[in-house]
């Protein structure tokens, strides 16, 4: 039995300190999130809430131990609820906080950057539970030490073998730099941004030779990551020439590696994280929130940071009568095919079936149509699995090309369910009563033009700080133009197919990067490639690899079609 699931006291709760990683969310253990999902309280640091508060169950008390705020009272936050302030101790001590939220028998879960077991305070954390009978458990996590080297593309150690020393120069003792400096082994050192000279001064003192390879690593496992490569006697000019120091930033943490085992001369063959196609690219996608989701997880596989704009707010029909009718004579056998054209309408029909009190039983006998990758499991995911999805081009047109015509002899009834957009085109309908079907078009959801985004998304768009904006339909062109304004002219515009990629240009754009097919997720490899061999073109030039937003605008580009 899983510890989380185990049954806890009334009056002390139970405690789980949870290594939330370095950073990057894909690196939580499957155990981490297990105990977020079972968790009543959660307790952490504003930078390790943004890690974990996503595997958190709905309504879960957020406690932020960052006390900046107020010096007597931690900040209290709910994910997806309401504020309160109940129960929220009177002490800005991370110990007394945790204990007080699992009184009452609530599960808590601490999380700490990295891992609880090199964590400065974790330790007397899990003392003063013990000390009250609090029962606890730890859920270990990847240590920055370790996790942040593997995605800077540095090994600790080789074939060969090596010592690795572990060295936190905050609190490094002048035996400290000794030992490790009379070692030969890798040393990793966790410092400040604007402490790095001084370690690399500290090591070279105590023998090491000021040759010795050095990488510096900022930000970590995230799409924030950059890295320096130098030597222990050149780090603080490298560091300087780059422009890094001095900053007002110097004090962010980082990870140095020094060590002839960890070269930098195998970074440009080991770079596997900040060498991926849109590294670092911040990429507006102007879809739905649910419709971007999906999209978002794929441009973050290439390195993105996707920024998601909705477009379009879908609303019930003004008049719900219609389909009312039509979801009825679903279940009375009124229809031989219901065909769905968009995720918007397998979810509405999917709500009338929930009001109804009605599951996917209700398509027996029908048979089902969807257009599209996402229609499709978006379908499956109801329990209804499409009898045709077009063979060819995933579109309106596509599905009439596959669409049988109808035949009296082993077609029982003649009529089509096609729940759809209100500003859905005709193509649809005229080409299914061609083939002799009779067609029951019904408005199930409206699409209607959403709220501007926040000032400064909106400044973002028109001054050049998006470096790529992905447009899957022309409605999400004329939306985007009409409550955010045109994109800059230094910003990638990537369209899903011509009929996108002209009205984009109507509205002045300069179109980059065209799908080869109209797919959502074809259009984000698309751009990916498009990055990839913007990358190559720079690295064969001997030119810095740059995002588009760090370019200043240039000649315009011609129409580039993958």
């Amino acid at each position: 039995m899983s510890p989380t699931t185990l049954p806890i006291g009334l009056e002390h709760g139970h405690v789980t300190f949870l290594g939330a990683g370095p950073g990057d969310p894909g690196l939580l253990t499957l155990r981490a999130v297990e105990a977020l999902g079972n968790a009543d309280v959660l307790v952490a640091e504003p930078e390790v809430l943004d890690v974990v508060r996503t595997h958190a169950r709905r309504n879960v008390t957020v406690l932020d131990t960052d006390t900046g705020a107020s010096p007597d009272t931690p900040q209290l936050k709910v994910v997806d609820g309401t504020s309160a302030t109940s129960g929220v101790p009177a002490s800005k001590d991370a110990a007394n906080i945790v204990m007080e939220a699992a009184r009452g028998g609530r599960r808590v879960v601490r999380a700490v950057s990295g891992d609880p077991g090199l964590d400065a305070y974790a330790a007397g954390e899990m003392l003063a539970c013990a000390a009250a009978g609090v029962p606890f458990e730890v859920v270990p996590g990847v240590a920055a030490a370790v996790g942040v080297p593997a995605y800077a593309g540095v090994p600790l150690r080789d074939a060969e073998g090596a010592d690795v020393r572990f060295v936190d120069a905050r609190t490094a003792s002048a035996r400290c730099w000794t030992e490790v400096g009379a070692s030969d082994g890798t040393v990793v050192v966790s410092a400040a941004l604007d402490s790095v000279g001084a370690a690399a001064g500290e090591l070279v003192a105590a023998g090491r030779k000021p040759d010795t390879p050095m990488t510096v690593t900022v930000a970590g496992t995230t799409t924030r990551q950059r890295t320096w490569c130098a030597t222990l006697g050149t780090i603080a000019q490298t560091l300087k020439q780059a422009k890094v120091l001095p900053s007002p930033e110097g004090g962010r943490p980082v990870i140095a590696v020094v060590g002839e085992r960890s070269s930098a001369a195998q970074r440009e063959q080991l770079s596997w994280f900040e060498s991926k196609p849109l590294f670092g690219w911040k990429v507006l996608v102007p879809r739905t929130k649910e419709q971007a989701a999906s999209l978002s997880d794929q441009l973050r596989s290439y390195g993105a940071v996707p920024h998601e704009v909705p477009t379009i707010a879908v609303e019930p029909p003004r008049t719900p009568q219609q389909m009312e009718r039509a979801v009825k004579g679903l279940v009375t056998g009124r229809y031989e095919w219901i065909a769905f054209t968009s995720v918007n309408a397998v979810k509405a029909v999917r709500e009338k079936f929930e009001e109804y009190g009605l599951d996917a039983r209700a398509f027996a006998g029908i048979k089902v149509a969807a257009v599209g990758e996402q229609t499709a499991k978006a379908l499956i995911a109801f329990g209804v699995k499409p009898d045709l999805v077009p063979s060819g081009e995933q579109s309106a047109a596509g599905l009439l090309e596959d669409w049988p015509p109808y035949d009296p002899v082993f077609d029982p009834i003649d009529r089509v369910f096609l729940p759809r957009a209100d500003i859905a085109t005709e193509t649809l309908v005229a080409g299914l009563i061609e083939l002799g079907w009779e067609v029951d078009d019904v408005t199930a959801y409206r699409t209607v033009r959403a709220s501007p985004p926040p000032a400064d998304t909106r400044e973002a768009i028109k001054g050049g700080g998006f470096d790529a904006v992905l447009f899957t339909s022309s409605s999400t062109v004329r939306n985007l133009v009409g409550i955010a304004g045109k994109p800059h002219n230094v910003t990638v515009i990537a369209c899903i197919g011509p009929a996108t990629a002209k009205t984009a240009e109507e509205h002045g754009l300069r179109v980059d990067v065209m799908s080869p097919e109209p797919s959502v997720h074809r259009l984000a490899e698309a751009l990916a490639e498009f990055g990839l061999r913007r990358r190559a073109s720079a690295l064969e030039a001997g030119d810095p690899v740059t995002r588009p937003s760090e370019r200043r605008p240039g000649s315009r580009r011609r129409r580039t079609t993958t």
